[in-house]
């Protein structure tokens, strides 16, 4: 069995930092980075109305997608590599700055690309707030609270994005990632700012090999062909890189921890079923009932929730559990979910399928991260969430993408 496998999590030490850090309140970790769920699926309904506004077709509207999907790629090891050289209290104030700035961009934003610059922002300040949030979980259970959190908001993201939207406009629904920004002064105040763990310059051609190979994963789903060859050019830049500075941007130790990698890639093999299943099902759901709409959307999002919360009983129970047994359960429901959107003959059971899914992803980023936090040496832990929750944002771009493939095979 792999290193994966050798200690039980309630035995294993604390993921963000060798010394106990404050224990804040779940609740103000959930809302201090969840909301970036709701803010990333606030323009899946709204499109249209997005693309009337700034006069453009439908088509390029999803670019608004895009690159929110890009900046929250790239924005996650940045901010990491930040908290890892100045600190909790710095991480959290430019990614404030960061929100406020992206939100004022949108809610005035007369053409798309400044728009896009304003997404971006919003993003990359959400990617700062969720890895902040992550380094102060401490424990499987809080995790999985900020986890299921991310489930439960993503799945009500594009129902509240329309109702904001109907009420008031398509720009205060993609604001609704602001609200995290009410969980800061409670962080500010019982969080102690963690002291600088890295004293050597700053990798800035690892960094930039980094993003730019992030960025062609992402471009994979509109760009296939010359995306995946500078990915591979990319990766292939970067391995030489990290050979000659093996303590850089990407600490070589952590490539070389099987416990670290094998989390790192089951999160983002869950995460790709997860995001391919949920552009898939309501596809299917169509095609294969009489269903309405609405009524898809409504039965897909109740899915989700339930999926959400079994996946915080899980994280909960994980403590109690041995490693096997928590890797067993994830690779069945991970493995069961699509092989029963394949084989199923009746499809209602596709909402079932929409369940385990969330529940597998879930509950997977909550057990999988702390997994590969406690992996890595103390001073690279925050850059170990930063690389891990990149990976799982890589299947977050990689699921729509499969999911266009089977919807055209179909």
């Amino acid at each position: 069995m792999p290193e994966l496998a050798l200690r039980p999590a309630a035995q294993t030490p604390h993921p963000a930092a060798p010394q106990a850090l404050p224990q804040v309140s779940a609740g103000w970790l959930a809302l201090l980075a969840t909301p970036l769920a709701a803010s990333a699926n606030a323009p899946v309904l709204i499109l249209p109305d997005m693309a009337d506004s700034l006069g453009i077709h439908t088509a390029s509207a999803t670019w608004l997608v895009t690159v929110f999907a890009w900046a929250l790629a790239v924005g996650t090891p940045l901010m990491a590599g930040l908290l890892r050289r100045r600190g909790l209290h710095s991480v959290l104030r430019l990614s404030a700055a960061l929100i406020v700035a992206g939100t004022a961009i949108v809610a005035v934003a007369p053409w798309l690309p400044l728009a896009m610059a304003g997404r971006a922002a919003q993003a990359v300040g959400g990617a700062g707030l969720v890895t902040a949030a992550m380094s102060l979980a401490g424990s499987v259970r809080r995790m999985g609270v900020i986890t299921a959190g991310f489930g439960v908001l993503g799945a009500a993201g594009p129902l509240l994005g329309s109702a904001i939207a109907g009420i008031t406009s398509w720009r205060v629904s993609l604001a609704v990632g602001a609200v995290a920004l009410l969980a800061l002064p409670a962080i500010m105040r019982q969080a102690a700012s963690s002291p600088p763990r890295a004293s050597s310059p700053f990798d800035g051609r690892g960094a930039a090999l980094l993003i730019l190979m992030a960025t062609a994963l992402v471009l994979v789903t509109r760009y296939p062909l010359p995306a995946v060859a500078a990915s591979l050019v990319m990766a292939a830049l970067l391995a030489l890189h990290i050979r000659s500075r093996p303590a850089g941007f990407v600490p070589a130790a952590l490539l070389r921890s099987r416990t670290f990698v094998l989390s790192a890639l089951l999160a983002c093999t869950l995460a790709t079923s997860y995001f391919t299943l949920l552009f898939t099902i309501p596809q299917l759901l169509g095609d294969r009932t009489g269903w309405s709409t609405s009524t898809i959307g409504t039965g897909q999002m109740a899915a989700l929730l339930a999926g959400s919360a079994l996946s915080i009983v899980l994280a909960a129970a994980s403590a109690r559990m041995s490693r096997p047994r928590v890797l067993t359960i994830l690779l069945t429901v991970g493995a069961l979910a699509p092989l029963t959107a394949v084989l199923t003959p009746w499809a209602p059971l596709l909402l079932i399928v929409a369940t385990l899914a969330v529940f597998a992803t879930s509950a997977g980023q909550a057990t999988l991260a702390v997994y590969a936090i406690q992996a890595a040496p103390a001073a690279q832990r925050p850059m170990a969430i930063g690389l891990f929750n990149l990976c799982y944002q890589l299947g977050g771009a990689f699921g729509p993408a499969i999911a266009a493939l089977i919807t055209l095979g179909a």
